[in-house]
Parts: C-alpha cells; structure tokens; sequence
C-alpha cells in the first residue's frame, strides 16, 4: 500500500519516538547519568607524580596517568552524548584522594595510586595502565643499598600512601627499629630526604626514578638493590558504578588494542619530558607488557 504524505510523517514520528523509547530503555543512571545532567566532569591529579601526574611549566597538570584519563574523558563524553562536557580538574594529595572520591567531590583521579584489597572495599579500580616496584632511595656515598643497611636509620615516605603501611610492617618484621618521617606528597618527601632529615626515602621505583630525575644532582643518588613488593596502578573511581568503570576500562582496552599505548608509553618513559626535557629512560617492563596483551584489573601483585 503506498502511504500518503500524511501517513509519511506519521510513520516516522511513531519511528523517532520507538526510537527514544529504545534509548530510554539503556539510559544512562548513577555517576553517568549525574555527569551528564551537570555537564562537567572533575579529573584529580597529582601536583609531583612525576611522570604519571604533575605540573608542567604552565601549572596545567600533565603526564602518562593524566593522558589515559583525558582518553576516559572522551569515551565519556561520546557514551552520554555531551562533547561539550566540561572538565574540571583538581589536586589531590595521598591523604585525601579517597574520602574525595567517595563523597563525590571528584569523579576520576589520575595519578599514581595503587589497585590493593584493602582500598577496593572503599573504591573502584580501572584497568591496570602501570606495575611498579617498592624501593628506596639514598645518597651513593652512605653505601645503603638492602633493607638491613637501613637498620636503626631514619626513612621518609608520603602520607596517605600504601608505602607507609608496607613500612612500618617491614620495620616489626626485620626488627628494623626504623624512624619514619612523613611528608605531604612525593616532592616534599624527596626534600626531606635531600635536606638530610632522612637516610633514604622509600617510594614506587619509577617515582623514586622521576624525583631524582628533576633533582639538581642526580647522580648523588643510587635506588635500593631490595624491592619491597609489586604493585599495580590504576585510575581511582566511585565504588558501585559498574557502568562508569565499564567506560574507563573500555577506553582503556582501547588504547591497548589499537598500540597507541606504545607511542604513549615512549612519550613519557623514553622520551624528553617536561618542563626540563628530561629522559627517565624507563623501560617497559614485562608485567606491563603482559597487562597489555591481556587487561586486568586485578589487585592481587601475584597477579603480576
């Protein structure tokens, strides 16, 4: 029957509202849907993370860790239809990144913050982007190179972080009889150790690399031969919103799948990196590689 210019229009009126009615039935709820209705999105990240999250000579935030979200961000924007979603972004400390993730003040941190047991009972974690290593750093002239050259001695590490826990566990075991010092973040820890307040700061490999890196002396400086544990990196997210970490973890995949995660890699661990066009000269190491040729978002070190 050929259908009338009236019955046309109906037709594809009742197609457009089956059709919203479709959408309706898989529209967005929880985080996604609150993102979408206030349009902006709040990104935390780290102001010395060096190289994963920090302050570039402009004070924007930049690097490794800040790149993958920014690729969070636009999977985002296209899974709740908003290109113009506005992003917000801001600092965070060890100490405060969860309870601001679980009030809601930020939706995504970005930084170097470890995927373990205990903090999933508080949040959720993306895809694995990075596994790291815990060790020490110390002046080359005082020769301390294991955990028993660190006896009696007086170490460093950053509030709020795993490191401080995996310390003090390590100092009653080994009968270390450790003095621990805390600082803010991990600049303010690597000056209380340059200063000479500490023997040696304690802190994941490649961020102990990226602080020495951007000191004045580099070479003063040598990295623990003892590695305290492995560790695997992840973007923070609120807890119960398996719709949001989908997103992220797609984004992710996505980065891994197409290789751009080689190209993204090199940028920030081989490559001359901002503000001083230092290269960490850090590579890849295997447990990332594996991660990469099949994605986990396991918090179990074994696991790597």
């Amino acid at each position: 029957m050929k259908l009338c210019p009236a019955h046309l229009a109906a037709v594809s009126l009742a197609a457009a509202s089956l059709g919203a009615h479709s959408a309706e039935s898989t529209e967005l709820n929880g985080r996604l849907q609150t993102i979408k209705e206030r349009n902006f999105i709040t990104v935390a990240y780290r102001e010395s993370s060096i190289p994963f999250s920090y302050l570039g000579g402009n004070g924007q935030p930049i690097g490794y860790a800040q790149d993958i979200c920014q690729k969070i961000v636009e999977k985002i924007k296209d899974t709740i239809d908003s290109p113009n979603l506005v992003v917000k972004r801001l600092a965070v400390t060890s100490q405060n990144r969860i309870p601001l993730i679980q009030n809601g003040t930020i939706d995504l941190e970005c930084g170097t913050t470890v995927n373990n047991p205990e903090r999933q009972a508080q949040v959720s974690f993306s895809t694995t982007y990075f596994v790291v290593g815990t060790k020490f750093v110390s002046r080359k002239a005082d020769r301390l190179s294991t955990l028993k050259d660190l006896k009696g001695k007086t170490v460093v590490a950053t509030t709020g972080s795993n490191t401080v826990l995996r310390i003090r566990g390590i100092d009653r075991k080994e009968d270390l009889n450790l003095k621990l010092l805390q600082a803010k973040d991990f600049s303010d820890s690597m000056l209380s150790f340059t200063s000479g307040r500490a023997d040696a700061f304690f802190e994941d490999d490649i961020n102990l690399i990226g602080q020495i890196a951007f000191s004045p002396n580099p070479a003063d400086f040598a990295l623990s031969t003892d590695t305290l544990s492995r560790d695997p990196y992840a973007v923070m997210l609120p807890r119960g919103e398996p719709a949001f970490k989908a997103v992220a973890d797609k984004a992710i995949a996505g980065l891994y799948a197409s290789g751009e995660i080689k190209a993204l890699y090199d940028k920030w661990f081989q490559s001359p990196i901002p503000p001083h066009g230092v290269n960490l000269r850090f590579p890849m190491g295997d447990a990332l590689a594996r991660v990469i040729a099949k994605p986990t978002d396991s918090p179990n070190p074994a696991d790597y």
